[in-house]
């Protein structure tokens, strides 16, 4: 959802999701509530996070906090942690506050970034 919301709303920059142990595809709740809302996730595949994706990143979002338990410390400057946890096994109802959650983050983190690349 973050890299979706953030891909559409910026211009300056582009998002890339991954995780840890990612599934093999995007849950079907998380397709309707961005659905809903106009944005089409159905095409994108969950990846697995790499090293390269971390020496590349500018900024690392991370949703689960689990994921920093392998993070290399070096990274660590990069890091912003938003807690949102699993989705896997949340009621529809929950799910869509947590869209709505994530959209006014990524709104937040969008109005940051630009900032930088025109400053």
């Amino acid at each position: 959802m973050a890299q979706a919301f953030f891909n559409h709303f910026s211009s300056a920059w582009k998002a890339m999701s991954a995780g840890i142990r990612p599934d093999e595809k995007i849950h079907p709740w998380t397709v309707e509530v961005m659905k809903e809302i106009g944005i089409d996730v159905n095409g994108q595949k969950p990846r697995l996070l790499t090293n390269e994706m971390l020496e590349n990143a500018d900024r690392i979002v991370v949703m689960d906090p689990e994921a920093l338990e392998g993070m290399p410390a070096k990274y660590s400057s990069k890091v912003e942690n938003w807690k949102i946890g699993i989705l896997l096994g949340k009621p529809l109802k929950e799910v869509r506050k947590i869209r709505d959650s994530i959209e006014k983050r990524v709104r937040q983190l969008v109005e940051e970034t630009d900032q930088d690349h025109s400053g």
